[in-house]
């Protein structure tokens, strides 16, 4: 398992890309926009996401603004397979609040489990190369 990107909710994706990229210093690593969901996802970090953890920003079309408690998504980790990673989850004592299967308006399979605290962890199954 690896850590792979924290999520942050902004009120305006260019904002919030101006920040971490000339800010923080942080590089662009994509940016795609979600129309059926109606949201937008960009990526930045130090390096790239093969090989480090990032930020994924996410906007909400027509949200503004977030009080701080709404602000935080989630963690996420890889897992080889998630449904295997959700049944030792539970095993060891853990929360699956959304079972493994694709995401909404995507192919990629993910998870949620929450920690003590309900943050929100989210599995996302490594893709066959």
């Amino acid at each position: 398992m690896r850590l792979l990107h924290t999520m942050l909710r902004t009120g305006n994706m260019d904002r919030a890309v101006e920040f971490y990229t000339s800010v923080l210093g942080m590089k662009l690593l994509r940016r795609n926009d979600y129309p059926d969901g109606k949201f937008t996802l960009a990526f930045v970090g130090y390096g790239e996401e093969r090989d480090t953890s990032v930020i994924e920003l996410t906007e909400n079309w027509g949200v503004e603004n977030y009080d701080i408690g709404d602000g935080y998504g989630h963690i996420a980790i890889e897992v080889a397979d998630c449904k295997a990673a959700c049944d030792q989850i539970r095993e060891r004592g853990g929360k699956v609040v959304r079972e493994a299967g694709p995401m909404k308006h995507g192919t990629t399979v993910i998870a949620f489990v929450t920690d003590p605290d309900g943050y929100k962890v989210e599995l996302i199954e490594r893709k066959a190369i």
